[in-house]
């Protein structure tokens, strides 16, 4: 995801850990079906993607398409708590054969790891109220513009040097961020809006917008360990048969509330 500095300030730690690890071999496509599960790294503290339930059962986006990968290889899910700083570590160390949990191409951890063709977008944009006249994100560069965000956010200094002159109210939470804008506190939010709809069902009186006007687009993969061909050609034929029946943007709308704002577009060739 591309959700704080503090995030980005660990995936930069991770990837000079892992850089100075040597990679254990990963296990084959052929090994894994043998073994009959395959291990799944999802982070465990990031709902809806996954999280443990009232059941104290992990469940989520990532849980649903985890268990989908393992039926198409006639195997069981291991599903293995993986914190965001561990998801490299974890692949390169064989303690996965694969990483969730919002696991975004870059090209840092591309040096160390493989992607697979993208299984989910992020979509840096607005989210506001029909009451709002607004309809392009730099237009909020007025004084009389509140924008709500989330402390340690990257997007808090992003928003700080792209649109100075608006006013920044700073929450705790993903819920007190959509909470201030429902309750007439902020005028919107510029974030990666889909980790924040879920959240816009607790007020059903408000009339939510997404402005057409996107931002920018991150493509978020499956990660493999690097060289681990037979499993990454796999997944890409699984997950462009899954992005063509509709099934992942269909678990994406299950859990998000709300469909993908910027949907993959299956491609045969990868």
């Amino acid at each position: 995801m591309l959700g704080t500095l503090a995030r980005f300030c660990a995936a930069a730690a991770v990837l000079a850990f892992a850089s100075l690890a040597p990679d254990a071999q990963a296990r084959s496509l052929d090994d894994i079906i043998k073994s009959g599960s395959i291990r799944v790294g999802v982070n465990p503290n990031f709902p809806p993607m996954s999280s443990y339930g009232k059941t104290n059962q992990l469940e989520g986006f990532d849980i649903d398409i985890g268990n989908k990968i393992a039926d198409a290889l006639k195997v069981k899910a291991d599903f293995v708590p993986t914190e965001t700083p561990q998801r490299v570590p974890f692949l390169t160390a064989d303690r996965i054969d694969i990483s969730l949990g919002a696991l975004t191409r870059t090209a840092e951890r591309a040096k160390l790891i493989d992607f697979t063709v993208p299984l989910h977008t992020e979509a840096m944009a607005v989210l506001t109220t029909d009451k709002e006249p607004l309809t392009k994100w730099l237009d909020f560069n007025k004084p009389d513009v509140t924008l709500v965000d989330m402390r340690g956010n990257w997007t808090v200094d992003f928003l700080k040097e792209k649109l100075p002159q608006a006013k920044l109210l700073l929450t705790d939470t993903i819920a007190d961020t959509v909470r201030a804008v429902a309750q007439g506190r902020g005028n919107a939010i510029i974030e990666n809006i889909d980790f924040f709809m879920s959240f816009t069902k607790n007020y059903p009186d408000v009339k939510w917008k997404v402005l057409d006007d996107t931002i920018f687009v991150a493509y978020d993969s499956i990660g493999v360990q690097r060289g681990n061909d037979s499993l990454r050609n796999f997944l890409n034929v699984l997950l462009y048969d899954l992005h063509s029946s509709n099934a992942i943007n269909e678990t994406w709308e299950k859990w998000y509330g709300a469909p993908m704002l910027k949907k993959v577009e299956p491609n045969p060739y990868f």
